[in-house]
């Protein structure tokens, strides 16, 4: 992780030099006079070093605060070589989420890895004809259908991985659990070579997630692009392979987020109008679903274990939920979609989680006008960075933000105060494939095991890199259900 961050700090300091170097000009358009409070620091350098050590040593948010405090909720500041605004609240959410004058600005490396028709890099038409498109199979309406199929790679799971071990690491397995689901579900893919290359594809991919994007031999980025190719070759020949069943009446759109997308049409004149999404958008968007789902997903249900693990009284409450739920089933009968609607308190308990631990810290944007937000000027061409953690932990939203308190979303949140998955037209897509996952496997998990944590955590330690990262994947101690709590394993901490 220490290598990463290092790597990190390099892309984030080479590149902006080099650029600000060859693009520079000594007439540039002078900046306007109602600017955000706040100081651009030293040149190139600004206030980087301090954001990344702090989300280094998990005290970002802290960061953060201490600049709301003394700026206020718009400041200017610089980072990564670019002049930037820093917006908190739920109207600078608003204006993030659900303003086309500010594009996304994802770090160069990703377009490059997952493809550059993703969702995360469009903007106005463009982004809403893809997740419209998205949203044909990642709706309820037709996730209803699924809850069993995702029910049984949970079980699944479970008995291969967890059944039968002392001790286990829950990040690694939560990450093994979601690229299967999304194999089966999301892309089709049964059992065997197919699925086996990808899953070797995206863990190299991954590695190179966050380099340098040099693309020299030996090096991480070289690495994580030709592990991407692999990956598309992959995806590409499965959707050859869906539309080919479709053609011949063999598969229906409904049998996973591949055939649904091959097999959208637009609106045109014609026999069957023109496709809704090109080959390469589809791949593309196939790509960030990996990479998302499987990311997001096991940090939510891995902190909810780490939670839970400390939580007696949320634990009992939960456990009474899912024993209500398992009274009226058979023994090995699979959810149904009507089960999912019993457990409330649970999807409350992983709210909470996302509050208190966004897997996302923040992210940028792009102005691509000048724009007025709070009495000030941000400019053409500047960043703007948000970061969902400090209007989480804001007490005036969310009273006493630093205690779990699953019951302060028993009502809704406030608009664009809660942007654990974004808000307005910036909805993350599988928000619903997110929930029916999580109340599936915390079912099945609370149904069939009790846990201790391996590891003392009494500083709630973890790290950002950049996602939130247990101390050493979170080991614990497992028992069944019926058996008494054991003395937890100073030796598993090793795990």
């Amino acid at each position: 992780m220490a290598a990463s961050v290092g790597v990190a700090l390099l892309v984030a300091f080479l590149t902006p030099v080099v650029v600000y170097l060859l693009t520079r000009h000594p007439n540039k358009k002078p900046l306007p006079g109602n600017l955000p409070p706040g100081s651009l620091g030293l040149p190139m350098i600004g206030q980087s070093l301090g954001l990344l050590r702090a989300m280094r040593s998990n005290t970002g948010e802290r960061w953060l605060r201490d600049r709301v405090d003394r700026y206020g909720p718009v400041s200017k500041l610089s980072l990564f070589g670019v002049p930037t605004v820093f917006v908190t609240g739920p109207a600078a959410n608003k204006l993030v989420f659900a303003s086309d004058a500010l594009a996304p600005k994802q770090p160069r490396c990703l377009p490059l890895i997952l493809g550059r028709r993703n969702i995360l890099e469009l903007v106005g038409d463009d982004y809403r004809r893809v997740r419209g498109a998205m949203m044909q199979f990642l709706k309820p309406d037709m996730l209803r259908r699924y809850v069993g199929t995702i029910d049984a790679e949970v079980a699944r799971h479970l008995e291969g991985r967890w059944a039968g071990r002392r001790t286990v690491a829950v990040l690694p397995l939560m990450k093994l659990l979601t690229f299967d689901i999304i194999a089966t579900l999301l892309f089709g893919l049964e059992r065997g070579a197919v699925r086996e290359r990808l899953a070797a594809a995206f863990a190299d991919m991954l590695e190179g997630m966050w380099s340098v994007p040099l693309d020299l031999p030996f090096t991480t980025f070289r690495k994580s692009l030709r592990a991407s190719a692999r990956a598309r070759r992959v995806l590409e020949a499965t959707l050859a392979e869906k539309r080919a069943r479709l053609e011949r009446g063999e598969a229906s759109p409904a049998d996973d987020l591949v055939s649904c997308l091959a097999s959208l049409r637009a609106e045109a004149e014609g026999d069957g109008g023109e496709r809704l999404l090109t080959d390469e958008e589809i791949v593309d968007n196939a790509m960030v679903v990996l990479v998302a789902g499987h990311d997001t997903s096991s940090v939510l249900m891995t902190f909810m274990i780490r939670h839970l693990a400390g939580d007696p009284a949320t634990l009992a409450a939960m456990v009474q939920e899912h024993d209500e739920i398992a009274k009226n089933k058979a023994d090995g009968e699979a959810l149904t979609w009507e089960d999912l609607h019993g457990m409330r308190f649970t999807w409350r308990v992983a709210l909470e989680t996302l509050r208190m631990i966004p897997p996302i810290f923040g992210s940028f944007r792009r102005a691509m006008e000048d724009i007025e937000f709070d009495g000030y000027c941000i400019p053409k061409g500047w960043q703007v960075f948000w970061a969902s953690s400090v209007t989480h932990m804001d007490p005036s939203i969310f009273p006493d933000p630093d205690k779990f308190q699953a019951s302060r979303f028993e009502s809704q949140a406030p608009p664009y105060s809660f942007v654990a998955f974004g808000a307005g037209q910036r909805l993350c897509a599988g928000i619903e494939f997110a929930r029916v996952e999580t109340l599936v496997t915390m079912h099945r998990l609370l149904r069939r095991f009790r846990w201790r944590l391996c590891c003392e955590d009494k500083d709630n330690t973890f790290v950002r890199d950049p996602m939130p990262s247990p101390l050493n994947g979170l080991p614990i101690e497992l028992q069944s259900r019926d058996m008494a709590s054991p003395t937890p394993s100073k030796s598993a901490c090793g795990l």
